[in-house]
């Protein structure tokens, strides 16, 4: 079975997007234009490749914004005064709700 309790939750995500891409792709593949095997290789190898250019850019950003908040201490501390009130509303917000 599963080591880990993120394992589970780990192979559900994995099923979850073979679902995705199963019904997904499918729909952009003509059999008239040719292989449907080659037009899902290149849509998938498409969709790969534009995903991790995205969370490439997104890695390279959020460094460069931990290089900058490291070497000015006081907007690091306003980013973190900023966090702390945004998370303590949102605990207020969901202990003062009411019960549905």
């Amino acid at each position: 079975m599963f080591c880990r309790a993120g394992d589970a939750l780990l192979a559900f995500a994995f099923v979850s997007l073979a679902v995705l891409y199963v019904s997904l792709l499918p729909q952009f593949e003509d059999p008239a234009q040719g292989s449907l095997l080659v037009q899902g290789a290149v849509l998938g190898f498409t969709q790969i490749s534009v995903s991790f250019i995205v969370n490439l850019l997104i890695v390279l950003v959020a460094s460069r914004v931990a290089v900058w908040f490291g070497t000015r201490p006081t907007w690091l501390r306003v980013q973190r005064w900023l966090m702390a009130s945004a998370l303590t509303g949102l605990a207020a917000r969901l202990a003062l709700e009411r019960q549905k």
